[in-house]
C-alpha cells in the first residue's frame, strides 16, 4: 500500500478511479472543482477534487483553494468526516482562498454511493 500523497498513491488513485467508471455524481458535485494544497514537513503537495475524483496537481477549473495538513485532508475527503471538517475550519486548520460558495456546494451535496465506494477503496489502499 502506498503512503498517502506520494506519487505511488496518486497512481493507485488514478487506477481505482478508472476502474470505478461512472461515479453517478449529483450535479452539485459533478461540476465542482476545488484545489487542495497540503502542507507537511517536506513542503506542499498540490491536488484537486475535480468532478468528484482526486487528481494530482491543481485544476484550472477551480475557483477555490483549500490549504490544510494531510491528516485533515484524509479525515475530510477520504473518510467524509464532516465534524472534523467543521472543527478544522473553525480552528484554522483549513484555510480558504477564493469562492466560499464552492464550499457550501461541497457541504450540502451528498456523495453518490459509487463515489463513497471509490473513496473507501482509496482509503483501504493508503498507509499513513
Amino acid at each position: 500500500m502506498p503512503a498517502f500523497l506520494t506519487d505511488d498513491w496518486f497512481s493507485t488513485v488514478e487506477t481505482l478511479t478508472a476502474q470505478a467508471g461512472d461515479l453517478n455524481l449529483p450535479p452539485a458535485l459533478s461540476g465542482l472543482a476545488i484545489n487542495l494544497v497540503v502542507a507537511d514537513a517536506s513542503g506542499n503537495t498540490e491536488l484537486a477534487l475535480d468532478g468528484g475524483a482526486i487528481k494530482k496537481g491543481l485544476s484550472s477549473n477551480a475557483k477555490t483553494t483549500l490549504n490544510m495538513d494531510a491528516e485533515t485532508l484524509r479525515k475530510v475527503f477520504l473518510e467524509f468526516d464532516m465534524a472534523a471538517a467543521m472543527q478544522a475550519f473553525m480552528t484554522g486548520k483549513i484555510k480558504v482562498q477564493g469562492d466560499m460558495s464552492q464550499l457550501m456546494a461541497l457541504q450540502t451535496a451528498k456523495p453518490s454511493q459509487e463515489q463513497k465506494d471509490l473513496f473507501k477503496k482509496v482509503l483501504e489502499q493508503t498507509t499513513a
